[in-house]
């Protein structure tokens, strides 16, 4: 059997893929695709669709059709012989839903290689969008559930969270409310992963139980569809849900669209694609309790393996599977990278321009301080967007860029651990992944507002990564520890210490800053 395994990674932006070499314990390639760039033809330069609803957020989901044929096409462009992979899986953006027809239902996917798999699925779609994580526009569907099931309690105890408007059962409602033919004639109901890993297979693929969670739907203690979540939900709801199945489950092999078409070698195993927070949880070796991850994606998610579900109180908190077994708890800010874009972009600034300024400003920022709801908000709910401030007269005009950023940041790391605290939890490490682990500055104020050493990956697609983990832990028998040791040991200069002094400064703050939320936001 050969040792070359393949992760792929359909995020909000971008699809990626991790290729992992078990014999040399290497990553040998990293390959990503971003929407908006690589595909302008479906007009999606953040990788959904532009609405003029703030709270409605969809996406194409011809567009990840067209992603995957393209990144299989240019494997060989890479050096990677997609016939010496010995394994494949995957992780999606949690919470999306795609909705297909009874024949995709039934029989899966026939696509031709002569044409291309957005032109076999095209057909099947019974909705042409795909409701995404950054949608928050079911709050009455969340309350409907949540008055059916009983109350917020038992849907939290049930799912391991509250109804949350981005979440997949709420999704399902609004559509089966607005468009009640449309889901008469759905035949199942996929996540992203699942969609994904049916294109892969041919076969309506199975949701793992570590995306499953993110549905409202999943009763966590049975591993199972809670009958009484679906019936608050949308009618025949069971038999248009594919069934849940362990993570490690191998679901199929390659169809013959990508043996035939790309050269991958016929009977490759599948693995059950899971979401995009439980495979960084493997991918950034979380995947036993003790250490606390924190992801700087398009989204910004504090996650941690945990023996047991613990929910969060407040109901911003969710607890989902873990893909090595057990739980994972997470905490997920819509106000992530793109908030952080658009705060420099306001600015007028470039990304080493945001370092130096974090640099040169102090910690504390003079106690000048930011809400930057730059779109609807998750944690805490937030539906109608907007900046507010609290300082002196300048950085409430907006005059000092570098204060404005240094706050915006701030209250990035500041509500990463407010928000965090019900997990009960108190690190002396965290390990950083996605795009702006890169900056030195804002992983050192993580680190002093944690107080907590910072350790950074080598890659950003701790997803991808993950999933290639998953495929080779699934398919070839490698033992979790070893996966760990060889693929996610951090780089010892990119090790962050807190400062002191600094940590001092942000335990004062912590209170300040959530008296300041409060006053605000009720």
């Amino acid at each position: 059997m050969g040792k070359l395994f393949l992760g792929l990674d359909s995020s909000t932006q971008s699809l990626s893929a991790v290729v992992i070499d078990l014999a040399s314990g290497g990553r040998i390639k990293e390959i990503s695709l971003n929407f908006g760039r690589e595909f302008p033809e479906f007009d999606s330069p953040s990788g959904f669709l532009e609405n003029p609803d703030a709270l409605v957020r969809q996406s194409n989901p011809l567009l990840w059709c067209a992603a995957l044929d393209r990144l299989c096409a240019e494997l060989p462009k890479y050096g990677i012989n997609p016939a010496a992979i010995a394994g494949i899986s995957g992780s999606g953006q949690q919470h999306g839903s795609v909705y297909l027809d009874a024949e995709f239902a039934k029989n899966g996917l026939r696509a031709d290689p002569a044409r291309d798999l957005a032109a076999a699925v095209a057909p099947r779609l019974t909705r042409a969008v795909a409701p995404i994580w950054m949608d928050s526009s079911t709050s009455a569907e969340c309350a409907e559930i949540t008055a059916a099931a009983g109350g917020v309690d038992r849907v939290r105890s049930l799912s391991g969270s509250a109804a949350v408007e981005r979440f997949t059962g709420p999704q399902i409602r609004r559509f089966f409310k607005t468009e009640p033919d449309a889901y008469r004639r759905t035949g199942v109901i996929h996540l992203v992963s699942s969609f994904l890993a049916s294109l892969l297979t041919g076969r309506n693929a199975h949701i793992d139980l570590g995306d499953g969670a993110g549905m409202n739907l999943l009763d966590l203690a049975r591993g199972d569809w809670s009958q009484l979540l679906l019936d608050a939900t949308a009618p025949e709801l069971r038999a248009k849900l594919p069934l849940p199945m362990a993570s490690a489950t191998q679901i199929g092999a390659v169809s013959d669209y990508f043996v035939k078409k790309y050269g991958f070698a016929a009977g490759t195993p599948v693995v059950a694609w899971s979401g995009d927070n439980p495979c960084s949880l493997i991918g950034v070796g979380g995947w036993r309790p003790g250490t606390v991850v924190v992801s700087l994606g398009t989204s910004h998610t504090l996650f941690a393996a945990m023996p047991r579900p613990v929910v969060d109180p407040d109901g911003c908190g969710h607890v989902f599977g873990n893909p090595a077994g057990g739980f994972m708890s997470l905490i997920c800010f819509k106000n992530g990278a793109l908030a952080l874009a658009a705060a420099k972009d306001e600015c007028g600034m470039t990304w080493p321009q945001v370092e130096a300024a974090l640099a040169v400003t102090p910690a504390g920022n003079h106690g000048n301080l930011i809400l930057p709801y730059y779109v609807p908000e998750i944690t805490p709910l937030v539906l109608k967007p907007g900046v507010v401030r609290k300082g002196t007269p300048a950085f409430m005009a907006g005059r000092d860029k570098a204060e404005t950023l240094r706050a915006v940041v701030e209250a990035q790391a500041l509500r990463l651990a407010l928000h965090s605290a019900w997990m009960g939890v108190t690190p002396d490490c965290l390990r950083v992944t996605g795009g702006a682990s890169v900056n030195r500055g804002f992983c050192q104020i993580l680190a002093d507002v944690f107080n907590a050493r910072v350790e950074r990956l080598a890659t950003g697609n701790s997803a991808a990564l993950g999933a290639a983990l998953r495929a080779a832990q699934a398919v070839a028998g490698a033992d979790w520890a070893s996966l760990t040791a060889t693929f996610c040991k951090p780089s010892a200069e990119a090790e962050i210490v807190p400062d002191p002094s600094h940590a001092e400064v942000y335990a004062a703050l912590r209170a300040e800053y959530a008296a300041f939320a409060k006053s605000r936001l009720g």
